[in-house]
This record gives C-alpha cells, sequence and structure tokens, in this order.
C-alpha cells in the first residue's frame, strides 16, 4: 500500500506542480492542493499512515537544510536586526489580536493567551520553496525571513513553556530556557570545529558518496537534538546546512542532496500537507475557521511587514515578507496537540484549528508571488 501511495504522489504532485507553474502561481501551490485532492477530503487514494508521516518529516527536515546550505552568511549577518524586528512584530500583533479574539469568543485568560501564541507561531518551510521558485531566497528578504523564523520559533516556544507552566502543566521554565541557550551554543560551535573536522574525515573514505552521507548525518544530528532541546527539527536542520555551507563541501552536498530531496521526500511532504485535511464534522463551524483564518493570516501579514518596515524595506519587500511568515504549517499543529493535552483547547477547538492553519500554509505561495517579482532570469529550484 505504501509503494502504491508514493507512486501516486509522486505522479500527481510532478504534475500538479507543473500545472500550479503554468497558471502563474508558485509549483509548491499545485502540490499541496493536489493533495487534499488525493486524501480523505476527496478522493481518499491516500490515507495518512505512520509511515507516510515520517518520510514527510524527513521531507521538512531536508528541505530546511537545503535551505541553510544555500544561505549567505554575510548577507545573514547584515540582516540580523531585521530579523529581529519581523520575527518580534510578527509575534506581537498575533498575540494581542489572537487574546482579543478568545476573550470574545467566550475563553478564559490563560485559553485566550494560548490561542494568541498559537497563531504567533510560523513555519517558512513552505515559504522557503516559495522563495526558491521566486528567485529571492539568498536576497536580502528571504535570510530576514528565515532569520526572523529562528527568532520567532524560540520566543513562541519559551512563551508557551510560561503558559503551560501556569496551566498546572509540569514544566521547569528555566530549565527549558537552559536546554534551548545549550542548543545554539553548541551548534555553533560543533559547526565551527566539529562539522569541517566530520566532512574532511568521510571525504577520503572508499565508499559511494561518502561526504553527502556525512552531510545527512550532520543533518539529522542537528535536527534530532534541536527537537530534544525543545527547538524545532526544522531550525536544526537548517543550522546544519549552515554550518556545511561555511566548508569547501557546500557545493557537493548541495547539489546531491537536491537530488535525493525532490526526487522522493520534499514532494511528500507538501502533498501530505493537503492530506490532512478532513471537511467532515466541521460544516457547523465555517462561519468560526472563516473568521479565525481571516484573523491569522492578517495579523501576521500586518505584524511582520511592519516590522520589515521598520528595519528599513519599501512597503512592497515588507508585505511579501509578511506573507512569507503567514505559514504556521507543523509548528502550530504541534503546539495545538500540546493545548489539546493540557485541556488549553478542547476537541472541536482543536479540529477548527487545525483547519486554520491549513489554510494558512496554502494561501502563503500566492500571497508570496503577489508581493515578490518573480526573478525569471535566476528562478532556484525550477518547478521541481
Amino acid at each position: 500500500m505504501l509503494i502504491f501511495q508514493l507512486a501516486i504522489i509522486l505522479l500527481a504532485s510532478k504534475l500538479a506542480g507543473d500545472l500550479s507553474v503554468k497558471l502563474r502561481q508558485p509549483a509548491v501551490l499545485g502540490k499541496l492542493l493536489i493533495g487534499i485532492i488525493l486524501g480523505p477530503a476527496v478522493l481518499g487514494l491516500i490515507t495518512r499512515t505512520d509511515t507516510l508521516e515520517e518520510i514527510s518529516q524527513i521531507g521538512v527536515i531536508l528541505l530546511m537544510f537545503i535551505a541553510g546550505l544555500e544561505t549567505d552568511t554575510g548577507e545573514f549577518k547584515r540582516s540580523g536586526k531585521a530579523s529581529a524586528y519581523v520575527g518580534l512584530a510578527g509575534i506581537v500583533v498575533p498575540l494581542g489580536i489572537g487574546y482579543w479574539v478568545g476573550v470574545l469568543l467566550g475563553m478564559s485568560a490563560l485559553n485566550a493567551v494560548f490561542l494568541g501564541l498559537l497563531l504567533s507561531a510560523t513555519s517558512v518551510s513552505i515559504s522557503v520553496q516559495a522563495l526558491k521558485e521566486l528567485g529571492h531566497l539568498k536576497s536580502r528578504e528571504g535570510t530576514t525571513i528565515l532569520g526572523a523564523a529562528v527568532i520567532d520559533d524560540v520566543v513562541v516556544i519559551i512563551a508557551l513553556a510560561f503558559v503551560m507552566s501556569m496551566a498546572g502543566g509540569d514544566i521547569d521554565l528555566g530549565m527549558m530556557v537552559l536546554k534551548k541557550v545549550l542548543f545554539f551554543a553548541g551548534a555553533i560551535l560543533v559547526g565551527w570545529k566539529i562539522v569541517p573536522w566530520i566532512l574532511r574525515r568521510f571525504a577520503p573514505l572508499k565508499v559511494t558518496e561518502a561526504v553527502v552521507s556525512a552531510g545527512l548525518i550532520i543533518c539529522f544530528l542537528y535536527a534530532y537534538m534541536a527537537e530534544y532541546t525543545g527547538v524545532a527539527a526544522i531550525i536544526g536542520a537548517y543550522a546544519a546546512g549552515v554550518a556545511i555551507s561555511l566548508t569547501n563541501y557546500k557545493h557537493e552536498v548541495t547539489g546531491k542532496v537536491e537530488t535525493i530531496s525532490y526526487a522522493v521526500f520534499v514532494p511528500v511532504f507538501f502533498t501530505s500537507i493537503g492530506v490532512k485535511v478532513e471537511f467532515e464534522g466541521i460544516s457547523s463551524q465555517i462561519g468560526l475557521i472563516a473568521g479565525l483564518s481571516i484573523v491569522a493570516i492578517l495579523t501576521k501579514l500586518v505584524g511582520a511587514a511592519i516590522g520589515a518596515k521598520a528595519a528599513g524595506f519599501n512597503w512592497r519587500s515588507a508585505m511579501g515578507i509578511g506573507a512569507a511568515m503567514v505559514s504556521r504549517g507543523e509548528v502550530a499543529l504541534i503546539i495545538a496537540a500540546i493545548g489539546q493535552e493540557a485541556g488549553l483547547v478542547d476537541g472541536q477547538m482543536f479540529a477548527v484549528l487545525v483547519v486554520v492553519v491549513l489554510i494558512t500554509t496554502i494561501v502563503t505561495p500566492p500571497m508570496m508571488k503577489l508581493f515578490f517579482k518573480q526573478k525569471t532570469a535566476a528562478v532556484e529550484g525550477g518547478v521541481q
């Protein structure tokens, strides 16, 4: 069954991506929508399984690893201030308005804060692919978006830990902050001293693709340690990519990993997002879903754009950056699951939030296309 599903996903995602490009939209939009069509919501050809979910997780990790490999570290350093403005403004606005909406919905203060935090989350894994297709991944806007995503992830998860401790969860806030500090300190130290050493030791080995294997080992270990310390695995994978990008093995690893990733794992990730959509039982919540979706999109778009404008971008670029931060992706889904387990959201609200998160993910690529002028002469990644 898995083999058949993989064949269907790969065939459909490539055709849908090509059609999307012909319709002047990012290829990733077609891949997301074809997931909905193939999934339980429409045709039911693809069902959610643990194995498919694991392959999808590898896909998003590799996608962010490639983004790290292609990061211009010089531009990344220069965009630090802009990333901070975008990341923090993109948290404050959704958090404040999300809290207010929660209160209007009759939630307790703590539950309303949790809703605001969930709306503050962001996941740029979808935006990374759209940036590649539009030729903006290595631009000032692209590096600002990636830096802001790191800041957003750390701040929101720490704030979530604080809320969970107030909700009675057995969470040591100090230990959680310490673990995150240790991860980033360790990631920098390992990237500086150990990553180049590992690649040099693997290079002479008389086995096939030793350097590429070493790169993947580093990627997966970084992702695991990030997840273990409470930072999203995709942030760890991105950090691994940046570390390898500073070595002489950058181009060798990038070329081979892109081939592996875009041939199998990344299409599964994009399609699996659409597969998660289920329309059964939510017809009575259409109004709430529509309202929360509008709030989720506008608060992140406007908040991050204000931060980008304050950092010196023109309004078109600022809105493009804001659009790239709209997708809540797997980060918000994880937060929603944590909230349900802690009793901060009930089953019905959880289902609503899942649909809202998926809507923010699907609308992100066309919104980015609207604000970012495509660099047709230097499109990176193609349809893939």
